[in-house]
């Protein structure tokens, strides 16, 4: 069964990626074993700091493959190349005054309950982790909203 990822990540990022017509995403060099269980059918919904607010999903289309060209600009002084890549293609992706803020779902999502709720944003450290079938369909439905009340 595919499963639902959330991608941590700058706006920075979010924008290289954006550039990249969302056909590609990359995992930090320490992540190489989270990388190696994601498969094509997998969903990867975008989480942006700093906004703290999710941007979009995009579906897994191809195999893990290592690529060490520079896309994503990364953290100022801690360059990384983010050499664990995926061709995706977008299926719903967000203008930044159209982002969902996280804040809205926290108390909603299952992942973000192991938390204190003053803490919610600790659920969103590290740059992945999987979601259960119910906060991806949350997360599906309210980004998708989020695309129509712009629309």
């Amino acid at each position: 069964m595919a499963k639902t990822w959330v991608l941590t990540g700058s706006l920075d990022n979010f924008r290289a990626t954006r550039e990249h017509g969302f056909r590609v995403i990359g995992a930090k060099e320490g992540r190489r074993g989270m990388a190696e269980q994601i498969e094509p059918g997998d969903r990867i919904a975008f989480y942006v700091t700093g906004v703290q607010a999710f941007g979009g999903i995009v579906r897994v289309t191809g195999e893990m493959y290592e690529d060490r060209d520079k896309i994503w600009p990364g953290k100022p002084g801690k360059v990384d190349p983010y050499p664990w890549r995926f061709e995706t293609a977008p299926e719903v992706v967000l203008d930044e005054d159209e982002f969902v803020p996280a804040l809205e779902l926290a108390r909603e999502l299952e992942h973000v309950r192991k938390w204190p709720a003053e803490h919610w944003q600790l659920a969103f450290q590290g740059q992945l982790r999987t979601v259960s079938e119910a906060d991806a369909e949350l997360l599906e439905r309210r980004i998708r909203a989020g695309a129509h009340a712009a629309a």
